[in-house]
């Protein structure tokens, strides 16, 4: 490999963009978390994972704000710390994501049962894999400082290694290609599912008219998990590109805009998943804003609820997106 690029300056502009992009993934972090420990009912498989893949999100976030605040010039213990950190909490989520959809295909596409085996083997790998791989790195003096040709700010190969290609690979690049081939194959599958599925229900709507309504292995819950590997490649791509132009020896590895991009990318999945799987999905979204506000059940079209308990779910007939019982079991009814 040829001599490595000068280190790319960060700005002070450049570093508040990241930091914010951190903090906002930390809070959209923990807002998931948090939603999925204040109410039991959402506590659905797909929304397990989507937890563990957000404790991995905040603990990148966290991890990086360190990096990105401190915006290291040299190897120290802090800085290995906080690459150790990074490329542990990086490398699950990559794994997590994968799982997402593995999950999914299984269980819409299969149409498997999936039972605790299958979420032990999840942690297994999601967790055990990136540990193992960060324990040999620290341990073989392989993160460091790493110039920000291929961060932003924060600490992760050291520059120093004459194997850092391959380590770049190992600890997180391998896994993020992977993903951007492994994630998009999935959910081809499982949309082509769900049409082959519509399509069998409108052929046969006729002589179901008058049946029992039709119980579909998908929810709306279900396809807007889906947009999990589109927010997935649409952040994590700079990284990848900034990884190629390091490679390369370019000078364009240190654009700004680039740089700001990667910042952006590697920072925010947390923020986006909480846009996604709470902002953007109605009966969460109204649980929240009423514990916030405080608000009465009937003034955010809640029924009321008569027995000794807080909340109950929204009639079927108020929320087009949330199926009644009689009509499907959705996998992320509440999603």
């Amino acid at each position: 490999m040829p001599a490595p690029l000068p280190p790319t300056e960060l700005h002070t502009s450049e570093r508040v963009v990241v930091l914010v992009s951190c903090g906002l993934s930390f809070l959209g972090s923990s807002l998931l978390v948090c939603t999925h420990a204040l109410w039991p009912e959402l506590r659905t498989r797909p929304r397990q994972l989507l937890l563990y893949l957000s404790l991995a999100d905040l603990l990148s976030a966290l991890s990086y704000f360190y990096g990105v605040l401190q915006d290291f010039d040299r190897t120290s213990w802090d800085c290995v710390l906080q690459g150790a950190m990074s490329t542990f909490a990086n490398t699950s989520s990559f794994f997590w994501t994968m799982a997402i959809a593995l999950y999914l295909y299984i269980t819409i596409v299969r149409g498997s049962p999936t039972g605790t085996g299958l979420l032990c083997c999840f942690h297994a790998v999601s967790w055990g894999v990136p540990l193992g791989i960060t324990v040999a790195a620290v341990a073989l003096k392989k993160i460091g400082y790493d110039a920000s040709n291929v961060s932003v700010g924060w600490c992760w190969v050291n520059l120093d290694a004459e194997d850092r290609v391959l380590w770049m690979l190992l600890t997180g690049k391998v896994w993020e290609i992977l993903a951007y081939v492994i994630l998009p194959v999935l959910y081809i599958l499982i949309k082509k599912h769900i049409n082959r599925a519509h399509a069998a229900l409108s052929e046969y709507r006729p002589i179901l008219s008058r049946a029992p309504a039709f119980q579909p292995r998908t929810s709306i819950a279900d396809k807007k998990l889906i947009l999990i590997p589109v927010i997935f490649i649409i952040l994590r791509v700079w990284s990848t590109v900034r990884f190629i132009l390091t490679l390369c020896n370019s000078p364009a590895v240190q654009n700004s805009v680039l740089v700001v991009l990667h910042g952006i990318g590697n920072t925010f999945q947390g923020g986006a998943n909480c846009i996604m799987f709470v902002l953007c999905t109605r009966v969460v979204r109204t649980r929240l804003f009423s514990s916030i506000c405080c608000c009465h059940y009937d003034e955010l079209d809640w029924p009321l609820q008569r027995s000794n308990s807080y909340w109950q779910r929204p009639e079927p007939h108020k929320d087009k997106d949330v199926p009644g019982p009689e009509r499907t079991k959705p996998l992320l009814s509440s999603t």
